[in-house]
């Protein structure tokens, strides 16, 4: 049995969070629910200049605090370099890699294959929130099995709006999904996902985070006198709520990382197969 090797890029600076904890439970998930084997590394991007190579089958690369604008920091252009050899390997390898982008990570590769305007958002986007298919988001697989809109965990400081349809139709890409319809507001509304390529898929929101994980992080002092403080009493008690639904947070996370995993490692068992018997 061949082992499918992946890469978890940590890209949240040295800054403790959930998202790593999500994360890597889904992968403990599917080790124990697949009949393969899995070797996992992580690479701590920002803090330690750690990308990997293009030995890894499978890339998640998770969300993260600070800006995702232009810098001069090491770490950026050799991501973007890592970034840019595995889409040239897929063009060329039948045997493919598979990556997700999460949030700043999604951010970052946007503003990088220029696929759509990277701003400061005017306010911060924090909470739990609707996100709505577009037409080609109906036909995505791994949105199968969630309801249109369904609901989403959204924390960030920036946003990409104004997606260039040109270069998405260049790179065979799809816009798959919005942010919350805002009538009242005279805001372009933000993409929260985009299928790259076959291979390649990025959500601006969270996929990974859990409900148990989330609630337990709001219910602490700390957290909820900040988020009351900012936001207010109404949208603490409504993010509570939400947690504690089976039909929000709890579906999400348990629909599109897992269905990525899965597909991920379907199609490079079958293309092993495929390879060996030929």
């Amino acid at each position: 049995m061949n082992v499918i090797k992946i890469a978890v890029l940590d890209m949240n600076n040295s800054h403790a969070n959930e998202g790593m904890r999500c994360i890597l439970h889904a992968i403990r998930n599917i080790q124990g629910s697949e009949p393969v084997e899995l070797a996992l590394d992580i690479f701590d991007v920002r803090s330690k200049d750690e990308v990997p190579d293009l030995e890894y089958d499978i890339y998640i690369s998770s969300g993260g605090p600070g800006s995702p604008l232009a810098s001069s920091d090491d770490w950026e252009a050799r991501y973007f370099e890592l970034i840019d050899q595995i889409i040239d390997w897929n063009k060329h390898n039948e045997r493919k890699k598979y990556v997700f982008l999460i949030c700043h990570s999604f951010q970052l590769v946007v503003r990088h294959l220029d696929l759509g305007l990277l701003s400061r958002r005017k306010s911060t986007s924090f909470g739990i929130f609707p996100v709505h298919k577009t037409e080609e988001g109906l036909e995505e697989s791994l949105l199968e099995g969630l309801p249109d809109p369904f609901f989403a965990v959204d924390s960030r400081d920036f946003q990409i709006t104004e997606p260039n349809m040109e270069r998405l139709e260049e790179m065979g890409a799809s816009l798959l999904c919005l942010e919350k319809i805002r009538p009242h507001v005279l805001l372009e509304r933000a993409v929260m996902a985009i299928r790259f390529s076959p291979e390649i898929i990025g959500t601006q929101f969270h996929p990974e985070a859990d409900n148990e994980g989330m609630l337990r992080y709001f219910l602490q002092d700390e957290k909820r006198n900040h988020i009351v403080l900012n936001f207010g009493q109404e949208k603490y008690d409504a993010m509570v709520s939400y947690l504690q639904d089976p039909d929000k947070i709890a579906l999400t996370e348990s629909i599109i990382l897992p269905g990525f995993l899965r597909q991920a490692i379907e199609e490079l068992t079958a293309t092993d197969l495929f390879l060996e018997q030929n």
